[in-house]
C-alpha cells in the first residue's frame, strides 16, 4: 500500500513508519525536522512540513491508500496540538479525496472497561485529573474526525511503554480491555497498521492494551 506518516519523529509514528517499510508499503513520512527521522528505507520518502497548511499537505497525502497519524502533544504544555494538526490532516485529505485514515487518542478519552475494578478506576480518575488539557485536546481531535468525510479510526492505548513488537495484545471495538494498563508504543503501530484495511474499525474508537 501506499501510505503516509504524520507525527512520524514521535514513538509510535516512528513504529509505523518502520513496520510499514519492513511489511513492503511505501510510506511517506511527514516531518518539521528530518534529521529527528532515524529510520531508512527504499520505499521511504520524507515530506518536510510544519502542518500550518493544508495546501502544502496535499502532496503528501494526495493518491495513498491511507493515512496514519501519531500526532499529539508530549506534555500538558503542548496541550491542543492533536485538535489543531488534525485538522490540517483532514483538510487536506478531503481535498484530495483521501478517505481512510487512523490515529492515535487515549483510553480516558474513551469509554470505561466493562467491570472495572476499583483500582483501575482510581488510577484512570488520578490520571484523567493531572492530563485533563492534553485529553480535552485529544477529545476535541476526536470531535474533529466524527464530523469529517473521512473512513476514521481512533486507537485509543493506555499508559505507552518501550517494548519490541509483541502483536500479543487485546483490542475492543468501541470499549476498552478489561484491565488493560499498558501497551508498547510498537504494538501501537502493529494494531493501527492491522486496522488499515479492517472494515469493523471504520467510524470506531478502539481500546488496544495488553
Amino acid at each position: 500500500m501506499e501510505l503516509t506518516v504524520f507525527g512520524a519523529t514521535g514513538g509510535v509514528g516512528q513504529e509505523v513508519v518502520r513496520q510499514a517499510l519492513d511489511a513492503g508499503h511505501r510510506v511517506t513520512a511527514v516531518v518539521r525536522d528530518p534529521a529527528r527521522l532515524p529510520v531508512t528505507g527504499d520505499g521511504l520518502t520524507v515530506f518536510r512540513a510544519d502542518l500550518t497548511d493544508p495546501a502544502a499537505v496535499r502532496p503528501a497525502v494526495a493518491g495513498r491508500d491511507a493515512v496514519l497519524s501519531g500526532l499529539g502533544a508530549r506534555s500538558r504544555a503542548d496541550a491542543g496540538v492533536a485538535a489543531r494538526l488534525t485538522r490540517t490532516v483532514l483538510a487536506a485529505m478531503e481535498a484530495e479525496g483521501v478517505r481512510r485514515l487512523l490515529v492515535v487518542s487515549a483510553a480516558p478519552v474513551g469509554p470505561a472497561p466493562e467491570h472495572d475494578g476499583l483500582l483501575d478506576r482510581g488510577v484512570r480518575g488520578i490520571v484523567s485529573a493531572v492530563l485533563k488539557d492534553v485529553y480535552a485536546d485529544l477529545a476535541e481531535m476526536e470531535a474533529e474526525l466524527a464530523r469529517s468525510a473521512t473512513d476514521w479510526t481512533v486507537v485509543r492505548p493506555p499508559r505507552l511503554q518501550n517494548k519490541p513488537v509483541s502483536g500479543r495484545y487485546r483490542t475492543v471495538v468501541g470499549g476498552f480491555p478489561a484491565r488493560g494498563r499498558f501497551l508498547g508504543r510498537a504494538d501501537v503501530a502493529h494494531a493501527m497498521l492491522a486496522m488499515t484495511n479492517d472494515p469493523a474499525t471504520v467510524k470506531q474508537g478502539v481500546g488496544v492494551a495488553y
